[in-house]
């Protein structure tokens, strides 16, 4: 990535304090950028994959050339840039403190505020003699083009859903045809997301796995190592199949689930995995009906709090589906997680015969 100050004025531009710069890039992707879109998939380093904000050019930008506007998602940018080869363009990148443009522009960051600064930042308007930005259609719902007109100068287009899309959006005078605005999300793009669902539950399962181990083995002479694992073992079984059902079948199976809310979507694949778990292995212990109802009161619950954090990732939901969702699922998880809990320790005090 080379950094070079603009050495030329477009006419009838007043002439900037000092020349702007930006960053030249390639539209080939190194080995590292594809290892960088594997890595970011299945871990949090997604997290602190982006790119700075400012103004990049890929091939040979002049003052005519269109700007493509982006977040700071280093994958969001690199996809961009890829298909962009082979034209001359500028792309300017937004501070989206990392998100990518869909999830950025439902958060805010994606804004109108932000693109207002990051034109004038940048001073675009003496980098190009034109007056026209183009962005996704996914980070429609973060900016208000009449806005940005008013206070820039700059008119706003929307492009297309994909940037694969580009090419043929340019070509056809920058107009879109239907398929370019549609959102498809199939079983293909929900499958890829689905290691970043898997990953923060299963990081959160050690710390599960350990209460649950410490509340079976716990008797009145201390804790026995036999009595954590005989009676946590299945727990920590049904736990695993919660993730499962939550982080993977859920987001797999999302249009083909009854209701519309994730967090019954959740639910319902949790209450089955856990009925054809109880049913497909032999688990004697939990013929007692207090460890069986701790069970299916917790891990269908479970499943469907794990499957509501799917919801920024989809196009099946708004942010305001999201906030009604949890206004209403957390306090039900709060009280299934305190129910399961106290008839877990009332097992235990009738295990010690002390009621």
């Amino acid at each position: 990535m080379e950094n070079i100050k603009l050495s030329f004025m477009p006419r009838g531009v007043k002439k900037a304090a000092g020349p702007p710069s930006f960053s030249r890039v390639s539209a080939d992707w190194t080995q590292k950028d594809f290892w960088g879109q594997i890595k970011c998939r299945v871990s949090s380093f997604r997290m602190r994959y982006s790119v700075k904000p400012g103004l990049y050019a890929v091939g040979e930008p002049d003052g005519e050339s269109d700007v493509f506007v982006t977040a700071n998602y280093k994958l969001s940018f690199d996809i961009l840039r890829r298909e962009l080869k082979g034209l001359n363009a500028w792309i300017l990148v937004l501070d989206t403190k990392g998100i990518n443009v869909w999830c950025a522009a439902g958060k805010g960051t994606f804004g109108t505020n932000e693109l207002i600064n990051r034109i004038n930042e940048t001073g675009l308007h003496s980098v190009v003699t034109h007056r026209k930005i183009i962005i996704p259609q996914l980070g429609a719902v973060g900016v208000n083009a009449k806005s940005v007109a008013q206070k820039t100068g700059f008119r706003v287009y929307f492009g297309p859903v994909h940037a694969k899309d580009i090419p043929a959006y340019i070509r056809g005078g920058y107009v879109k045809t239907p398929e370019m605005r549609l959102v498809r999300f199939d079983m293909i793009d929900r499958l890829v997301l689905t290691p970043m669902e898997i990953n923060p539950a299963m990081k959160k399962f050690p710390l599960f796995g350990l209460v649950i181990l410490l509340l079976f083995g716990m008797q009145p002479s201390g804790i026995l190592f036999k009595d954590a694992w005989e009676g946590g073992m299945p727990f920590l079984i049904f736990g695993l199949t919660a993730v499962f059902s939550g982080a993977f079948i859920t987001p797999l199976l999302l249009p083909f689930i009854p209701f519309r809310s994730f967090a019954v979507k959740g639910w319902l694949t949790g209450i089955i995995a856990v009925f054809a778990l109880m049913k497909g292995i032999e688990l004697s212990y939990y013929k007692n009906l207090l460890p069986a109802a701790a069970v299916f009161i917790f891990f269908p619950f479970a499943s469907s709090y794990i499957a509501l954090q799917f919801t920024g990732s989809t196009t099946f939901t708004s942010m305001s589906g999201v906030k009604k969702e949890l206004k209403i699922g957390v306090p039900v998880y709060l009280t299934a997680t305190a129910l399961s809990l106290l008839l877990l320790i009332v097992y235990k005090l009738f295990q010690w015969k002390i009621i």
